[in-house]
């Protein structure tokens, strides 16, 4: 007996997807015309990088000057920095200043610089489109670098964390020369100048105190110079407000958007195969530092177009609507599947099951 609703049984999945899009994107212009603040997309995105950076400078501030907890900034920049995100998400698809490039790449820039963890944003508009043409296959590059469609492991927890991790273990399976050395020049390529300095940022800091706490546990304390000492204020300074808000964004937002979106089995195009809503109580804690991506963003891929907050207002109609039309939510047999779509249950058509 069929799950769905009698109108949405009668439909295929490109019908289902078509009703989707188009009744959540009726909804976003009701919300529109209900306030009218809303049509001022180019002011709202800019005004939010704008309290996005204020509040990361803030905190740093108070941090330095001995007012905040390390563990308070730490959090709350990577709560601020989970916003620019969003609005470089929401650039790629040029939603901001879309005729005014003067502007639309000044707030690129930015919101690169308060994100030195990631790829030049400029490369990742080519990738992530891509992302939307091809997105659970082979050829989905963005969606694999962040180990979507890994089996679970070490290998894979270290990918969802660390970018050039992710980079290194993809060369150690390469089997010829050629491939490490087209994903040595890549990475380098997207990561230079930014990611490479944050990433040699991080990986300094965890060698220096793994290195100094061993010494310790051991009983032989290192005698670090003077200037070593220093340098190491300033490493552990910017690990606090800038890199570490950073690495724990990037592993709450990559592990959540690698387990939401499906890989490998999928019919080409298949909008309703290609994510899942994921939104448990016990993923909140990620939830927090990506913009509630995992209950958010599969909304994106049926209206590509709305920006991040529309999105966030639109999530209570979207996902009744979704659930109607046979998305899933919250099926974590993925983690076990390694994000593939097909279930246990075979004989199945796609799209006709639906997790509660």
């Amino acid at each position: 007996m069929s799950r769905f609703p009698a109108r949405a049984a009668a439909m295929n999945d490109a019908q289902r997807a078509a009703h989707i899009r188009e009744t959540v994107m009726a909804h976003g212009a009701e919300l529109r015309r209900r306030y009218p603040l809303l049509q001022h997309q180019d002011a709202l995105g800019a005004s939010i990088l704008v309290f996005a950076l204020a509040g990361m400078f803030g905190a740093a501030a108070l941090y330095l000057g001995g007012v905040l907890a390390w563990w308070a900034c730490l959090l709350l920049n990577a709560f601020f920095a989970a916003l620019t995100h969003e609005l470089e998400h929401d650039l790629i698809h040029s939603m901001y200043f879309r005729k005014r490039r003067v502007p639309h790449n000044l707030m690129l820039a930015l919101v690169w610089l308060a994100r030195p963890s990631t790829i030049n944003p400029w490369v990742r508009r080519h990738l992530h489109l891509n992302h939307h043409k091809v997105s659970g296959s082979e050829q989905d590059i963005e969606e694999r670098a962040i180990s979507n469609g890994e089996p679970w492991g070490l290998a894979r927890l270290l990918m969802v964390g660390d970018n050039l991790m992710s980079s290194f273990i993809r060369f150690l399976r390469a089997k010829t020369h050629q491939q490490r050395w087209m994903i040595v020049s890549r990475t380098l390529h997207v990561y230079a100048p930014l990611g490479l300095l944050n990433w040699g940022c991080w990986y300094l800091f965890l060698g220096f105190h793994a290195v100094d706490g061993l010494a310790g546990l051991l009983g032989a304390p290192l005698a670090w110079s003077a200037g070593t000492l220093q340098a190491m204020a300033v490493v552990d300074g910017a690990v606090v407000v800038l890199v570490g808000p950073n690495v724990l964004r990037t592993f709450c937002l990559h592990f959540v958007s690698s387990n939401m979106h499906y890989y490998g089995d999928l019919e080409p195009g298949n909008v309703i195969q290609q994510t899942q809503v994921l939104n448990p109580w016990w993923l909140w804690p990620l939830q927090a530092f990506c913009c509630n991506f995992g209950s958010s963003h599969a909304i994106h891929h049926f209206v590509v177009k709305e920006p991040f907050y529309i999105r966030q207002l639109t999530v209570p109609f979207a996902h009744r609507v979704m659930r109607e039309m046979g998305v899933r939510f919250n099926d974590f047999g993925t983690f076990a599947r390694a994000n593939r779509w097909r279930r246990a249950e075979r004989g199945q058509p796609a799209g006709q099951t639906q997790v509660a």
